[in-house]
């Protein structure tokens, strides 16, 4: 493949060209499976280059965390090579968890039970949604400051404040007269309403806590797909059953 702009070879379909500082992919699709990383290349709505990247998986212990962060590396420095705007992924949680924490790109998580680079091309093609640079701890506040959960609960709300698409995250009251559970701090977005904001409910025991999620969607269809994002980013998390 060579540069669409100055014709100059490239290493890898997709590759930034360093001759012209020139973009030629600008997405980047991940499937992760256990022993390979498939990187799709998209330039607006044309698949430019496909490349994989293997691994040798290990059972558990040190060395399984040693091999997962150095094929997380791996497909984490095929990406930056494309210096894309934003970065999509699905398949399995592991590589995929260490790969974002690798990574500074807008990320996205697609849901598995979609063929990935058909549902990431389906959406391109719609308004894109406004991204919001400040850090997340400043788009937490409100009138009620207090998180259940503890560190937990405030490590979920901070997941959810990581989301490029979220404006600001305002902790609600808390309703200590549910009923009690055993499985710790649970987290979950629910669904968008009309203006395309979203409630984040944590539960912890017998409390549960419901915030109001402010996100740049315009309607209910764009904020479920951040609402969507949000969940399987608290699945990552470990913060959801």
């Amino acid at each position: 493949m060579t540069c669409r702009r100055c014709g100059t070879p490239l290493s890898k379909p997709g590759d930034y060209c360093l001759t012209c500082n020139t973009a030629n992919s600008d997405a980047v699709v991940v499937e992760f499976e256990a022993d390979r990383a498939t990187l799709t290349l998209l330039d607006e709505d044309e698949v430019v280059g496909e490349t994989t990247v293997t691994t040798i998986p290990e059972s558990g212990g040190e060395l399984g965390v040693v091999q997962q962060r150095n094929f997380a590396g791996r497909v984490a420095d095929e990406i930056r090579r494309k210096r894309p705007d934003t970065v999509y992924a699905a398949g399995e949680r592991e590589p995929l968890r260490e790969t974002r924490a690798q990574l500074h790109h807008e990320f996205y998580r697609v849901p598995d039970d979609e063929d990935v680079v058909d549902w990431v091309l389906d959406r391109r093609g719609d308004r894109a949604l406004e991204v919001v640079e400040t850090a997340p701890r400043e788009k937490i506040g409100g009138s009620h400051s207090t998180l259940i959960g503890g560190r937990t609960g405030r490590n979920a709300v901070l997941t959810v404040a990581q989301h490029p698409h979220v404006k600001k995250v305002i902790p609600g009251p808390i309703d200590a007269s549910g009923t009690g559970s055993r499985t710790g701090l649970r987290a979950k977005a629910t669904r968008a309403g009309g203006n395309g904001n979203v409630r984040l409910l944590l539960r912890d025991g017998s409390s549960v806590q419901e915030n109001r999620v402010v996100t740049t969607a315009m309607d209910a269809e764009t904020g479920e797909r951040v609402r969507e994002d949000l969940n399987e980013a608290l699945a990552d998390a470990e913060l959801q059953d």
